[in-house]
Protein backbone atom coordinates (compact mmCIF):
# COMPACT_ATOMS: atom_id res chain seq x y z
CA UNK A 1 0.00 0.00 0.00
CA UNK A 2 1.40 3.52 -0.88
CA UNK A 3 0.56 6.01 1.81
CA UNK A 4 0.79 10.25 0.26
CA UNK A 5 1.32 12.67 2.98
CA UNK A 6 1.25 16.50 2.98
CA UNK A 7 2.12 18.93 6.10
CA UNK A 8 1.12 22.78 5.23
CA UNK A 9 0.86 25.56 7.34
CA UNK A 10 -1.75 27.25 5.82
CA UNK A 11 -1.09 30.73 7.15
CA UNK A 12 -5.01 30.82 8.70
CA UNK A 13 -6.24 31.11 5.02
CA UNK A 14 -4.47 34.49 4.06
CA UNK A 15 -1.33 34.83 1.54
CA UNK A 16 1.75 35.90 2.61
CA UNK A 17 1.72 39.37 4.20
CA UNK A 18 -2.16 38.71 4.93
CA UNK A 19 -3.19 40.39 1.29
CA UNK A 20 -5.40 38.46 0.27
CA UNK A 21 -7.97 35.94 1.92
CA UNK A 22 -7.54 32.35 0.11
CA UNK A 23 -8.88 29.64 1.39
CA UNK A 24 -10.87 28.89 -1.37
CA UNK A 25 -7.86 28.46 -3.74
CA UNK A 26 -6.27 26.58 -0.84
CA UNK A 27 -8.92 24.35 -0.82
CA UNK A 28 -8.30 23.81 -4.31
CA UNK A 29 -4.57 23.59 -4.20
CA UNK A 30 -5.13 21.09 -1.59
CA UNK A 31 -6.34 18.83 -3.60
CA UNK A 32 -4.25 19.15 -6.59
CA UNK A 33 -1.78 16.91 -4.22
CA UNK A 34 -4.17 13.80 -4.13
CA UNK A 35 -2.68 12.92 -0.76
CA UNK A 36 -4.68 10.70 1.89
CA UNK A 37 -3.61 12.43 5.02
CA UNK A 38 -3.02 16.38 5.14
CA UNK A 39 -1.40 17.71 8.47
CA UNK A 40 -2.28 21.49 8.96
CA UNK A 41 -0.92 24.15 10.69
CA UNK A 42 -2.32 27.46 11.63
CA UNK A 43 -5.93 26.60 10.93
CA UNK A 44 -8.44 29.34 12.00
CA UNK A 45 -11.10 27.41 13.75
CA UNK A 46 -13.27 30.48 14.03
CA UNK A 47 -12.66 34.04 13.57
CA UNK A 48 -15.75 36.25 13.83
CA UNK A 49 -14.29 38.94 12.84
CA UNK A 50 -13.01 37.98 9.02
CA UNK A 51 -16.46 36.10 8.69
CA UNK A 52 -17.43 39.93 8.92
CA UNK A 53 -15.14 41.43 6.47
CA UNK A 54 -15.01 38.51 4.23
CA UNK A 55 -18.38 37.92 2.27
CA UNK A 56 -16.91 34.90 1.11
CA UNK A 57 -15.64 33.45 3.89
CA UNK A 58 -16.55 29.69 4.67
CA UNK A 59 -19.52 29.36 7.45
CA UNK A 60 -17.83 25.52 8.30
CA UNK A 61 -14.19 25.68 10.66
CA UNK A 62 -11.59 25.82 8.24
CA UNK A 63 -10.87 22.31 8.45
CA UNK A 64 -14.36 21.12 7.51
CA UNK A 65 -14.08 23.36 4.81
CA UNK A 66 -10.20 22.21 3.05
CA UNK A 67 -11.88 18.50 3.87
CA UNK A 68 -15.48 18.63 2.47
CA UNK A 69 -16.58 15.61 0.02
CA UNK A 70 -12.37 14.43 -0.03
CA UNK A 71 -10.88 13.76 3.33
CA UNK A 72 -14.22 12.57 5.07
CA UNK A 73 -12.51 12.18 8.42
CA UNK A 74 -11.04 15.41 10.33
CA UNK A 75 -9.84 15.93 13.75
CA UNK A 76 -9.00 19.65 15.05
CA UNK A 77 -6.91 20.89 17.68
CA UNK A 78 -7.74 24.48 19.07
CA UNK A 79 -4.41 26.00 21.06
CA UNK A 80 -4.65 29.92 20.91
CA UNK A 81 -7.68 31.20 21.77
CA UNK A 82 -8.91 34.55 21.92
CA UNK A 83 -12.85 36.42 22.28
CA UNK A 84 -13.25 36.10 18.38
CA UNK A 85 -12.25 33.09 17.37
CA UNK A 86 -9.65 30.55 17.85
CA UNK A 87 -7.18 28.50 15.51
CA UNK A 88 -4.74 25.55 15.96
CA UNK A 89 -4.16 22.25 14.49
CA UNK A 90 -6.11 19.61 12.15
CA UNK A 91 -5.63 16.36 10.40
CA UNK A 92 -7.47 15.36 7.53
CA UNK A 93 -7.62 12.02 6.18
CA UNK A 94 -9.33 9.31 3.73
CA UNK A 95 -9.35 6.84 6.44
CA UNK A 96 -11.03 6.27 9.67
CA UNK A 97 -9.51 8.27 12.29
CA UNK A 98 -10.00 6.09 15.78
CA UNK A 99 -8.76 8.67 18.13
CA UNK A 100 -7.91 11.82 18.71
CA UNK A 101 -6.13 14.15 21.37
CA UNK A 102 -4.94 17.69 21.35
CA UNK A 103 -2.14 18.22 24.20
CA UNK A 104 -1.21 21.29 25.23
CA UNK A 105 2.71 21.96 25.07
CA UNK A 106 2.43 25.56 25.48
CA UNK A 107 5.48 27.09 26.87
CA UNK A 108 4.29 30.70 27.71
CA UNK A 109 0.74 32.20 27.60
CA UNK A 110 2.18 34.43 24.53
CA UNK A 111 2.46 31.61 22.16
CA UNK A 112 -0.38 28.88 22.35
CA UNK A 113 1.66 25.37 21.57
CA UNK A 114 -0.58 21.60 21.02
CA UNK A 115 0.50 18.52 19.60
CA UNK A 116 -2.38 17.05 17.98
CA UNK A 117 -2.12 13.18 18.01
CA UNK A 118 -4.81 10.85 15.98
CA UNK A 119 -4.80 6.78 15.70
CA UNK A 120 -5.52 6.35 12.08
CA UNK A 121 -6.78 3.23 10.59
CA UNK A 122 -5.02 1.87 7.28
CA UNK A 123 -5.14 -0.43 4.73
CA UNK A 124 -2.71 -2.99 5.28
CA UNK A 125 -1.46 -2.17 8.74
CA UNK A 126 -2.48 -4.53 11.46
CA UNK A 127 -2.59 -1.65 13.97
CA UNK A 128 -3.46 2.00 13.96
CA UNK A 129 -0.56 4.17 12.72
CA UNK A 130 0.46 6.96 15.19
CA UNK A 131 -0.22 10.47 13.74
CA UNK A 132 0.92 13.77 15.46
CA UNK A 133 0.44 17.39 13.77
CA UNK A 134 3.18 19.85 15.69
CA UNK A 135 3.50 23.80 15.00
CA UNK A 136 6.61 23.90 17.55
CA UNK A 137 7.51 27.52 19.30
CA UNK A 138 9.74 30.23 17.74
CA UNK A 139 12.14 29.99 20.69
CA UNK A 140 14.74 27.43 20.89
CA UNK A 141 14.48 26.47 24.64
CA UNK A 142 10.53 26.43 24.08
CA UNK A 143 11.47 23.77 21.16
CA UNK A 144 13.78 21.87 23.41
CA UNK A 145 10.66 21.67 25.98
CA UNK A 146 7.93 20.72 23.39
CA UNK A 147 9.83 17.89 21.60
CA UNK A 148 10.92 16.49 24.99
CA UNK A 149 6.64 16.44 26.20
CA UNK A 150 6.09 14.77 21.95
CA UNK A 151 9.13 12.21 22.15
CA UNK A 152 7.78 11.16 25.80
CA UNK A 153 4.14 11.00 25.01
CA UNK A 154 5.10 8.56 21.91
CA UNK A 155 7.41 6.50 23.93
CA UNK A 156 4.20 5.67 26.53
CA UNK A 157 1.61 5.83 23.81
CA UNK A 158 3.41 4.60 20.26
CA UNK A 159 5.96 1.63 22.09
CA UNK A 160 7.50 -1.07 20.92
CA UNK A 161 7.38 0.46 17.31
CA UNK A 162 4.36 1.34 16.23
CA UNK A 163 4.03 3.07 12.93
CA UNK A 164 4.32 6.35 13.46
CA UNK A 165 4.20 9.67 11.73
CA UNK A 166 4.96 13.29 12.72
CA UNK A 167 4.54 16.09 10.78
CA UNK A 168 4.45 19.95 10.98
CA UNK A 169 6.02 23.34 11.05
CA UNK A 170 9.15 22.88 13.71
CA UNK A 171 10.61 26.31 13.27
CA UNK A 172 13.59 24.28 13.46
CA UNK A 173 16.00 26.36 11.33
CA UNK A 174 19.17 25.14 13.09
CA UNK A 175 17.79 21.02 13.01
CA UNK A 176 18.07 20.42 16.41
CA UNK A 177 15.08 18.11 16.16
CA UNK A 178 17.10 14.81 14.92
CA UNK A 179 18.78 14.38 18.27
CA UNK A 180 15.61 14.01 20.01
CA UNK A 181 13.35 12.58 17.46
CA UNK A 182 15.49 10.38 15.55
CA UNK A 183 17.42 9.23 18.85
CA UNK A 184 14.74 8.73 21.58
CA UNK A 185 11.65 7.52 18.92
CA UNK A 186 13.81 5.97 15.76
CA UNK A 187 12.31 8.08 13.59
CA UNK A 188 13.86 9.14 10.11
CA UNK A 189 12.88 12.54 8.26
CA UNK A 190 11.95 12.14 4.60
CA UNK A 191 13.58 14.67 2.84
CA UNK A 192 17.31 13.52 5.10
CA UNK A 193 16.30 10.46 3.64
CA UNK A 194 15.81 11.49 -0.16
CA UNK A 195 18.93 14.66 0.33
CA UNK A 196 20.82 13.85 3.38
CA UNK A 197 18.91 16.90 5.01
CA UNK A 198 15.55 18.69 5.64
CA UNK A 199 13.96 20.50 2.87
CA UNK A 200 13.76 24.63 2.70
CA UNK A 201 10.33 25.57 2.76
CA UNK A 202 10.06 28.93 4.36
CA UNK A 203 9.67 31.42 2.32
CA UNK A 204 7.49 30.01 0.11
CA UNK A 205 8.48 31.88 -2.89
CA UNK A 206 12.02 31.22 -3.10
CA UNK A 207 12.27 28.69 0.50
CA UNK A 208 15.43 29.57 2.35
CA UNK A 209 14.90 28.25 5.77
CA UNK A 210 14.39 24.54 6.93
CA UNK A 211 11.08 24.89 9.18
CA UNK A 212 9.10 22.09 7.91
CA UNK A 213 9.48 18.44 8.87
CA UNK A 214 7.91 14.73 7.98
CA UNK A 215 9.38 11.72 10.40
CA UNK A 216 8.36 8.46 9.69
CA UNK A 217 8.92 5.12 11.63
CA UNK A 218 7.59 1.54 9.79
CA UNK A 219 8.17 2.97 6.50
CA UNK A 220 10.14 3.65 3.49
CA UNK A 221 9.99 7.03 1.48
CA UNK A 222 9.58 6.52 -2.13
CA UNK A 223 9.22 10.03 -3.12
CA UNK A 224 9.57 13.78 -1.55
CA UNK A 225 8.57 17.20 -2.82
CA UNK A 226 8.36 20.81 -1.74
CA UNK A 227 5.60 22.42 -3.25
CA UNK A 228 7.07 26.44 -3.60
CA UNK A 229 6.76 29.48 -5.78
CA UNK A 230 3.34 29.82 -7.82
CA UNK A 231 0.97 28.74 -7.11
CA UNK A 232 1.95 28.30 -3.81
CA UNK A 233 4.05 31.24 -2.93
CA UNK A 234 0.52 32.68 -3.31
CA UNK A 235 -1.21 30.95 -1.04
CA UNK A 236 0.75 30.95 2.15
CA UNK A 237 4.07 32.18 3.46
CA UNK A 238 5.11 28.35 4.21
CA UNK A 239 5.59 26.06 1.08
CA UNK A 240 3.71 22.63 0.95
CA UNK A 241 5.27 19.47 1.67
CA UNK A 242 4.56 15.83 0.54
CA UNK A 243 5.91 12.35 0.46
CA UNK A 244 5.00 9.26 -0.81
CA UNK A 245 5.27 6.31 1.66
CA UNK A 246 5.12 2.38 1.81
CA UNK A 247 4.98 0.02 5.02
CA UNK A 248 8.26 -1.72 5.37
CA UNK A 249 7.98 -5.42 4.98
Amino acid sequence: MKLRICTYNIHKGFSQFNRRMVVHELREGLRSLDVDLVFLQEVQGLHLGHAVRHGNWPADPQHEFLARDIWHQTAYGGNAMYDHGHHGNAILSRHLILSADNQDVSDHRFERRGLLHCEVELPGFPQPVHCVCVHLGLMAGSRRRQMAALAERMERLAADGAPLIIAGDFNDWRNHADDILAGRLGLTEVFHLQRGRPARSYPSHRPVFRLDRIYVRGFSVRDAQVHHGVPWSQLSDHAALTAELEPLA
